[in-house]
């Protein structure tokens, strides 16, 4: 399954990336289990998207949890929390 990979503000800084497309296994099929095959790639990947980290996940652009159900073609967007004033 093809899957659309978005990262906004800090996790963009850390990755050096804004995005990329990644064709993931057919077992990955939620969001959180996507997340989990990012950290597996170590470095910067788990840095930025580990467990423990402030992140926010968004599944073709609605806010999700790590249990939103994956789809071909969607776009996955990993942020930090943001705070206003």
């Amino acid at each position: 399954m093809r899957i659309n990979l978005k990262f906004f503000a800090s996790v963009r800084e850390k990755l050096g990336s804004g995005g990329e497309t990644i064709d993931v296994p057919a077992d990955v099929g939620t969001v959180g289990a996507l997340r989990d095959l990012l950290v597996a790639r170590g470095g910067a990947w788990a840095e930025a998207l580990g467990e423990g980290r402030a992140l926010r996940m968004a599944c073709n652009q609605r806010m999700c949890d790590g249990d939103e159900a994956l789809s071909e073609n969607a776009e996955v967007a990993f942020f930090p929390p943001v705070t206003g004033g």
